[in-house]
């Protein structure tokens, strides 16, 4: 196996960054009248870039259609 992060594991890898980040991001927030804004804003930004990445990596990791190429040359179809 080694330490190939390319499978599945990588999305939970990733998950497990984000909750740090938005730990830190709760915390780190700037005091004041808009603090609930500030973690608001941080959290949900920091979640919508994973769900992007997760959905997008899950999406080329298991492909719905495989590619075929069609644009090969006859001495070279049966290598």
């Amino acid at each position: 196996m080694g330490s190939d992060v390319r499978g599945p594991y990588a999305v939970f890898i990733g998950l497990a960054i984000i909750a740090v980040l938005c730990t830190v991001s709760w915390f780190a927030a700037p005091k004041g009248a808009n603090q609930v804004l500030w973690r608001s804003s941080l959290i949900l930004s920091i979640v919508s870039c994973y769900l992007m990445w997760a959905i997008t990596f899950l999406a080329q990791l298991h492909p719905l259609i495989e590619p075929k190429r069609n644009n090969l040359r006859e001495e070279f179809l049966g290598h």
